[in-house]
Formats: C-alpha cells, sequence, structure tokens
C-alpha cells in the first residue's frame, strides 16, 4: 500500500497537501473546440466529456484522503484507546481507496489519449472530403453553364486524384479508428476490473478492522476492557499491503488489440491512376498506365500536442 501504518505518522509533515488538481488554464487548444471539423465534432464531445468524469474521480480521490484525515483526527481525541486505534487503521485503509480512485483517473486519462488519435485522424481526412466534395460541385456548375468548356477536363482529372486520395484517407480512417476504439476501451475496462478487485481487497480488510472493535454495550458504571487489538489491527493492515502487491489483474481484454497486424494501421497499398476524362464519366474510372495519384498525408496516432489540454 506504499503507506505507513498510521495515517498520524505524517502529523508532523502536515504542510503537506494531497495531490494537487490539474489546472485547467487558458490554452489556444481550449479554442479549437468550438471550431472542430463536422467530421471529429462528436468524438470531440466524447473526449471533453471524459476529461470530466477523469477530474471527477480525482477529486474523489482527494476528498477520500482528506475524510481519512479527519476520522483519524476524530479518533484520537475521543479519549478511547480503541476507537482512536481502529479509526487510524480505518483512515489508512480510505486513504488507500482514494489513491486507487485516483490511478483510476490516470488510466481513464490513458484511454482517452487513445481516442485523440481517432480525433487527429478524422480532423486530417475532413479537407480530402471536403476537396472531393467542391471539385465535384464545380464540375456541375460548369456542366449547366459552359458545357463545352475545354476546364471540365482539367476538373474531371483533378477529381480522379482528389477521389484516389481520399479513399486512401478514409481506408486509414477506418483502420486507426477500429484498432484505437479496441485499445482505447480495452485500457478503460482493464481498469475498471483493477479499481473494483482492489476496492474489494481495501474493503474485506477494513471489516476485519471493524470486527476488532469490541462494541459491546456496558452498563453506567461498568468498565470496559482495555483495547488489545493493536497488534491484531497492526496485521491487517500488513495483510492488505500484500494482498495488494500480489494482486495479479486478470481482465478479459481483447488480445487482438495489439496484433501483428497492427504495425500498419493504414494497412493500404493503393495506386490510383488518371483518367484522361475524353469519357465524358465524371472522371471517376481508373486508367491502369496513368501516374499515381499522390497519397493522403499520415496522420501521427499521437496527440497534436502537449497542450492539448486535455480536451
Amino acid at each position: 500500500m506504499n503507506r505507513s501504518l498510521s495515517i498520524r505518522s505524517n502529523k508532523g509533515n502536515s504542510t503537506s497537501s494531497p495531490t494537487p488538481a490539474r489546472k485547467k488554464g487558458f490554452s489556444f487548444a481550449s479554442l479549437r473546440g468550438s471550431i472542430q471539423p463536422e467530421l471529429s465534432r462528436r468524438l470531440y464531445q466524447v473526449i471533453k466529456s471524459t476529461n470530466n468524469l477523469v477530474s471527477a474521480h480525482e477529486a474523489a480521490g482527494r476528498e477520500r484522503e482528506t475524510i481519512a484525515k479527519q476520522l483519524s483526527e476524530w479518533g484520537e481525541q475521543t479519549g478511547d484507546d480503541a476507537v482512536s486505534d481502529i479509526s487510524d487503521k480505518v483512515g489508512v485503509v480510505l486513504s488507500e481507496l482514494g489513491a486507487q480512485e485516483e490511478n483510476y483517473a490516470h488510466n481513464l486519462d490513458e484511454a482517452r489519449g487513445i481516442l485523440k488519435t481517432i480525433r487527429n485522424t478524422e480532423k486530417s481526412v475532413q479537407p480530402s472530403r471536403d476537396a472531393k466534395g467542391k471539385i465535384a460541385d464545380e464540375i456541375q456548375k460548369l456542366k449547366l453553364k459552359e458545357p463545352q468548356s475545354t476546364r471540365l477536363v482539367i476538373l474531371e482529372q483533378e477529381l480522379v486524384r482528389a477521389e484516389a486520395e481520399n479513399l486512401v484517407a478514409e481506408a486509414q480512417l477506418t483502420n486507426i479508428t477500429r484498432k484505437n476504439l479496441k485499445e482505447a476501451y480495452d485500457t478503460e475496462f482493464g481498469a475498471v476490473i483493477e479499481r473494483a478487485e482492489k476496492q474489494i481487497i481495501l474493503a474485506k480488510h477494513g471489516r476485519r478492522l471493524l470486527d476488532l472493535l469490541d462494541d459491546t454495550a456496558v452498563t453506567p458504571g461498568d468498565t470496559r476492557r482495555s483495547y488489545e487489538n493493536g497488534n491484531a489491527a497492526r496485521q491487517v493492515l500488513n495483510d492488505a499491503e500484500d494482498d495488494l502487491k500480489s494482486y495479479a489483474e486478470h481482465s478479459d481484454g481483447v488480445d487482438s488489440v495489439m496484433g501483428a497486424g497492427d504495425d500498419d494501421m493504414t494497412g493500404i497499398g493503393i495506386a490510383v491512376g488518371d483518367n484522361d476524362a475524353r469519357g465524358g464519366g465524371g472522371g471517376q474510372s481508373t486508367d491502369a498506365h496513368a501516374p499515381a495519384a499522390p497519397e493522403a498525408p499520415y496522420v501521427s496516432p499521437t496527440p497534436t500536442s502537449s497542450n492539448d489540454e486535455r480536451t
């Protein structure tokens, strides 16, 4: 548990405070939220909402640690040796529960970062879609106004190139989306399992501590037996620490998430040629002898910036 057997052992260090919340200061990244491309707007909202969830779990972890300290201090001032010792040891368990909550928040943030890869790729595909649509619209307008215009041939060739570029980008997007969706939520569900099972471990040992507190009612004038479970309470905490150390995560994750075939996330080997457009078919057929169209720019699967404001 990486903690002492008593919350009070840190009283001399009372100036130290719990892990501070991450500050969300102003950044240019915060301005990008209002100008997200249509394609990435919905996933942007998912990532933004998950950011709020991460902050909530971080706050819950800090509150749990604060409560643990307050409980220990209250028990100490009761003057009851049994209540003082058990409340202090329960405080240790509560504090560790808080640490697990913060660890869970960290894992959620990691899964959230994986989703950003999909968002970044969606943002890179949007210009390709827009360019293809713009050229197609221009061709239709020109056909209505000047059906014999020589510019139609040029536009149709440009459309073939734009469609080829978009084809590569769309294939890249679907491959990255599937891979990273699985990886992100495999990470999150694994974190849920780890958090739940460690909480169970701690809760069971917390109940063992409570069993050491004699709550038999005494009548006025009777003297309660002296508290003799100090060593047993310390052993409970030692057992809890040993159980956490020996804990082995066994979530049923998807083994194929990081399979051998995932090195090339695009999975694309496409060469699409230009059409000479003399057939007037909108430029959508291809010629195997024409020069290959340029590939869409590859987007790094990592977030665009370290200042991505957890957006």
